[in-house]
């Protein structure tokens, strides 16, 4: 379709072009900064970036919440008037180090509560910045550049260049970097400071694939193995591939610790594979699948123990499933997912006294697959514990939805002979008006043809 249209406007000359983008020019701030980007010489992108950025720099006018995304995209051009302007590999990285040091000015008098600027600072000014510096023949001179950027990082985003340090640092000029950030990790009597710093290094062992620098500064970092700390250094291990250290570090984690228990399972089984321990995987992979179950869990525990055992495993928890005395959301889910619906629907069925409306995220999905499936029934029993959770909290930006969900209930009914041991559907009517009548809002928008 792009290609159609671009063929379509070559075709209709350079002048009428012209002239468009002179029109749009004229009623669009965005559009005239991009037309002032094509048709200025680089020198005189150059200018302009400067002239912006000091311009920026200078405000004291807040940007609110509503105003972040324009601002940001305001932020992006800047960037693409560098791009457009500088092709020698130096001047473009000092440029965008100067970019970086005026992120006080930009997130220090904006509410970025969404996000937009300070990504323009972690992503589209750390892409431009690497394009630059991985040509720059001059690493030592790099080195000290982005140390001097990062000397304040008040906003968090200035790290983005060390994260991403080995794109364009020799690993000479990064281990000169580690010493020189250890350095003044050492000199840091706040302890907050002191970790910002050791944070930098961590990064950088990481990206040196140096796992015990990477253990030494998480210990100098915090000083206590916590799971998290065990987690991250057995992590970096076994990128590395040192498998059997990496193993060591999880080992420390006492199997009673809950915290990460997902996470944790997760990269067990990974170095439990990569050392050759079969029975320890289906270990491992069994405690997830029943952690939760799911077609994910299902396949990584069949990937351990074979694919040959899948119905004998089926039959088994299912019957596990269906004799349970709780309702589980994740369990009928997973008998959804492989398509087990008679007992996905005898589950649920017996379980109706257990159905939470309030966990609309997992009753949801189950309740319209089984009116996809024409399961009427079960699928009503759903939509009833969604609609009694709406009006008893009786809250009226969600009526609207429990509208949907009575007008469902009212189309179903007329396919449901056997209403089996569940209310019939008038006489749940009647029950919902007795208790609920005085909900005006909801009868008038159930009462109308909307």
């Amino acid at each position: 379709m792009n290609s159609e249209r671009k063929q379509k406007l070559v075709e209709l000359g350079a002048e009428r072009l012209a002239d468009a983008l002179l029109e749009l020019a004229s009623r669009d701030d965005a559009a005239d900064d991009l037309l002032e980007r094509l048709i200025a010489t680089p020198q005189e992108n150059i200018k302009r970036f400067k002239a912006k950025i000091s311009g920026l720099k200078r405000t004291r006018r807040f940007i609110g919440w509503g105003e972040s995304a324009g601002f940001a995209r305001e932020l992006g051009a800047l960037l693409e008037d560098l791009r457009a302007g500088v092709t020698d590999p130096r001047t473009g990285a000092e440029l965008v180090a100067a970019f970086y040091e005026y992120d006080t000015g930009a997130l220090g008098n904006c509410d970025d509560s969404s996000g937009h600027v300070g990504d323009v600072f972690r992503h589209d000014a750390r892409e431009l910045f690497v394009s630059y510096a991985s040509c720059c023949a001059d690493k030592e001179w790099l080195g000290d550049l982005v140390f001097r950027v990062i000397q304040s990082d008040d906003y968090g985003v200035r790290d983005a260049l060390i994260d991403c340090a080995q794109e364009y640092l020799t690993e000479p000029v990064m281990r000169i970097m580690v010493a020189r950030l250890q350095e003044r990790a050492g000199r840091e009597s706040d302890e907050y400071g002191k970790r910002h710093w050791l944070h930098s290094v961590e990064s950088l062992a990481r990206q040196l694939k140096d796992a015990p620098l990477f253990e030494q500064t998480r210990l100098a970092s915090w000083g206590s193995l916590s799971t998290a700390a065990c987690m991250d250094i057995a992590r970096v291990y076994l990128e590395c591939g040192n498998e059997l250290i990496a193993l060591a570090w999880l080992e420390k984690i006492p199997e009673s610790d809950s915290f990460l228990a997902a996470e944790r399972d997760s990269l067990l089984l990974e170095t439990l594979g990569r050392t050759g321990n079969t029975a320890g995987q289906a270990e491992v992979a069994w405690r997830i699948f029943r952690r939760s179950r799911s077609a994910s869990s299902l396949l990584l525990l069949l990937d351990v123990i074979g694919h040959d055992k899948r119905d004998g495993l089926l039959a088994v928890e299912i019957s596990a499933i269906c004799e349970a005395a709780r309702f589980s959301p994740v369990d009928a889910a997973f008998l959804v997912e492989i398509d087990r619906l008679e007992a996905a629907e005898t589950y649920m069925l017996k379980h109706t006294d257990q159905l939470n409306g309030d966990y609309y995220s997992g009753l949801l999905p189950l309740a319209e697959a089984m009116e996809k499936n024409g399961r009427f029934l079960c699928a009503s029993v759903i939509y009833r514990a969604l609609l009694d959770s709406i009006l008893r909290r009786a809250q009226t930006k969600t009526y609207s939805h429990g509208v949907r969900y009575l007008r469902k209930l009212d189309r179903m009914a007329h396919s449901i002979t056997d209403w089996r041991n569940v209310e019939p559907h008038e006489a749940y009517m009647r029950e919902i008006k007795l208790n609920h009548g005085r909900k005006s809002s909801f009868w008038s928008r159930y009462g109308s043809k909307d």
